[in-house]
């Protein structure tokens, strides 16, 4: 901690920003220091082998394609069409501009729902605005591949970050989509705190928009107009993961501040009082109120502290780990592992925590079952999990 102060410190001399820095190097947390809301033992024995394919340069997301091969974004701006099985991977040109520092970058990729006729994929970012601000960005494209990798074509910005701002950290744009062709988009606060409760602004948010940018008349406020229009819900920090359920229900998981990282069950207009209530504190030492203080915002299903730095999230349907259907699986930043967490009714435990030895920056699901991980970092690998044969 001593060294974080001192590099906080040196930082602020020179006027740059810790605070990204210090969130993305948190301390690990070993598998005992379990949620708090957690009633069982949780797994620590991987019941699977690990297997390298391909190494990719600071990776954030990937998607995967009908006929198995991936889409991985790295944070510099590019994106490759990567084939795990030949060891292949091929540039994607039309990439939009992004500002790649701190935490942004390139972000999330996806697929739109009906993305075999169509070939439209999504992607969020970090776009450049006035002088020193910037902000989160979708954009969708037309995806054309061909042997020598592929292009992006027809680019059109769908949605921005209200307003742009300073700061590298706390962008979230995690894209997904719903069984009902929805997009969903995390759009984190930016660093700025107060913006999670404001509703002229979009920073703080969950957002849920139509499949080209347009709102749904069944958001809960979309009688209000202009950015609140967009909003699903707000009191959020930091989600860079989200999944839904086996019954449809939106979960997301949020980096706390020094302490409290969480995993929400997400309610139509609900509030989840970030900067005003957190289970962690600033790292300032300034206190925040816990939930129970509060009762008027929603409280987590699941607290971490220590913290784990959850990234991204699917829900596990496959074959080829049966025992993990119906389940969780979630990528751990500081905590180097593999999180899997069971929904019981309304609530959510922790029932498993596999160290992987190093950060792990996105999880998806094959088509055939199988669990992909990507590594975080400067030689950040693509892993394939393999279940382990029973003697």
């Amino acid at each position: 901690m001593k060294t974080l102060t001192l590099l906080a410190l040196t930082l602020g001399t020179l006027g740059l920003s810790s605070a990204c820095i210090v969130e993305e190097q948190r301390a690990p947390t070993p598998a005992a220091a379990s949620a708090v809301s957690a009633a069982t033992q949780v797994e620590t024995q991987a019941p699977f082998s690990v297997q390298t394919t391909l190494t990719f340069r600071h990776p954030w997301a990937m998607t995967v394609l009908p006929d198995n091969r991936l889409l991985v974004t790295e944070k510099s701006g590019k994106l490759w069409w990567a084939d795990p099985k030949t060891g292949q991977k091929l540039a994607i040109t039309g990439v939009p501009a992004v500002v790649d520092a701190g935490q942004g970058g390139l972000g999330d990729v996806v697929l739109h729902p009906d993305f075999a006729r169509n070939q439209w994929l999504y992607l969020s970012y970090a776009e450049a605005g006035d002088t020193h601000l910037q902000g989160a960005a979708v954009a969708r494209a037309r995806l054309h591949l061909d042997a020598q990798g592929g292009r992006l074509e027809e680019v059109t910005v769908l949605w921005r970050q209200m307003p742009k701002v300073t700061g590298n950290g706390h962008y979230g744009h995690r894209l997904l989509f719903g069984s009902d062709g929805l997009l969903w988009i995390s759009s984190s606060e930016r660093q700025k705190f107060s913006p999670a409760q404001d509703m002229n602004s979009n920073l703080g948010k969950i957002v849920r928009l139509q499949d080209d940018g347009s709102i749904p008349a069944d958001n809960p406020f979309a009688s209000r107009g202009g950015v609140a229009a967009q909003v699903w819900s707000l009191g959020h920090r930091n989600v860079l993961g989200m999944a839904f359920d086996g019954q449809g229900r939106l979960w997301a998981n949020e980096m706390g501040p020094k302490g409290g990282d969480e995993l929400n069950l997400i309610e139509k207009g609900g509030n989840y009082g970030y900067p005003e209530v957190s289970n962690g504190d600033h790292y300032s030492g300034r206190v925040i109120p816990d939930h129970s203080k509060r009762p008027e915002f929603i409280a987590p299903k699941i607290t971490w502290t220590p913290v784990i730095s959850p990234s991204s999230m699917v829900l596990y349907q496959g074959q080829q780990f049966p025992t993990w259907q119906g389940q969780f699986l979630m990528g751990g930043l500081s905590s180097k592992a593999l999180i899997r967490v069971a929904i019981k009714g309304n609530q959510a435990e922790e029932v498993a925590r596999y160290d992987m030895g190093e950060r792990i920056r996105a999880v998806a699901q094959g088509q055939q079952g199988e669990v992909w991980l990507l590594e975080d970092g400067r030689e950040g690998r693509l892993l394939q999990l393999q279940p382990r044969v029973s003697q």
